[in-house]
């Protein structure tokens, strides 16, 4: 088969559109035309239909789809085994991290190994969950840290950290006398909450359909800078995990109180394709990853 043919397919298929897979393979439409037909011709059989602007995979067509997308992958591992044994030592290390991962407990493994390791560049991108999962499967990252637990046919997803939820709160609230937070407590407050189907805002909903709470939710942000400033502002109070309130109650700006129910807790884990090729890099990093998260683990209260 014309490999050439097969990436035209490939990415007809995969984006729906002519125009979309033109410009991926830097080509001209008439070319990605040309090439689908071509296809078509040498074998007798239609892969793809066209509906106005729309492509469609028929029953062939899904099945050279699932073969070809094995095929690039394999392509794509191929030269990322390549480069590494070009660059040796050197080498460029993608992590793509959910915000609160990525922005809070991150650069406590990325600083460290970055000073033993100058000659390895490491880039990391912020994404919501469902980005993270839809980039380490295409892999277009080495790893990737999400903000719960997915089940995907390409990922190998493992459990990083568990860190403790805390209510936070500003100073001189009527909370802040408590030691711990019972969820009832939490009935009748204000709650400045994460964006619908994040990982916290799943905790709360949980709290409120479990306890039948009574909440005013006069937020919604989809970032832990923002809603930190609203709580200390004095717009309610919310439930994060106590490492993303660190710096903000050291100095005095937040009061942070653990919820009495301990097996309330957020979870991490690490993502990475199923045939990811681990270099010697990634594989310290990684370790690096673990080891730090052990050491937090045994840091964590609780109460």
């Amino acid at each position: 088969m014309n490999i050439n043919l097969l990436k035209i397919f490939y990415y007809a298929a995969k984006f729906g559109s002519i125009s979309a897979a033109a410009e991926a393979l830097c080509v001209t439409q008439p070319a990605v035309t040309k090439g689908i037909q071509r296809l078509h011709e040498f074998y007798g059989i239609k892969f793809l239909n066209l509906y106005g602007r729309k492509l469609a995979l028929t029953d062939a067509g899904e099945i050279l789809y699932t073969i070809a997308e094995k095929i690039f992958e394999i392509e794509k591992q191929a030269e990322e085994l390549i480069r590494d044994f070009q660059e040796r030592r050197k080498g460029h290390i993608r992590i793509l991290a959910s915000e609160s991962f990525g922005a809070y407990y991150l650069p406590f493994i990325i600083i460290p190994f970055s000073s033993e390791n100058p000659q390895i560049r490491v880039s990391v991108t912020l994404l919501p969950t469902e980005l993270v999962v839809e980039g380490t499967a295409g892999l277009n990252c080495d790893i990737g840290f999400i903000s719960y637990h997915v089940d995907h046919r390409k990922l190998v997803v493992r459990e990083v950290l568990e860190d403790r939820i805390v209510v936070i709160v500003p100073p001189g609230h009527p909370l802040e006398t408590k030691g711990v937070i019972e969820p009832l407590d939490l009935d009748g407050e204000s709650i400045v909450t994460h964006e619908r189907g994040s990982a916290p805002q799943r905790i709360l909903q949980e709290l409120i359909d479990t306890f039948h709470l009574n909440v005013n939710t006069p937020l919604e942000l989809s970032s832990n800078e923002s809603i930190k400033r609203a709580v200390a502002g004095g717009l309610g109070i919310s439930i994060v995990p106590q490492m993303v309130a660190g710096e903000e109650v050291q100095a005095g700006k937040l009061v942070a109180i653990p919820l009495s129910d301990t097996t309330i807790r957020r979870k991490f884990y690490l993502v990475h394709h199923k045939d990811k090729y681990f270099s010697e890099s990634l594989q310290k990093l990684v370790d690096m990853v673990y080891q730090w998260a052990d050491e937090y683990a045994k840091s964590v209260s609780w109460p």
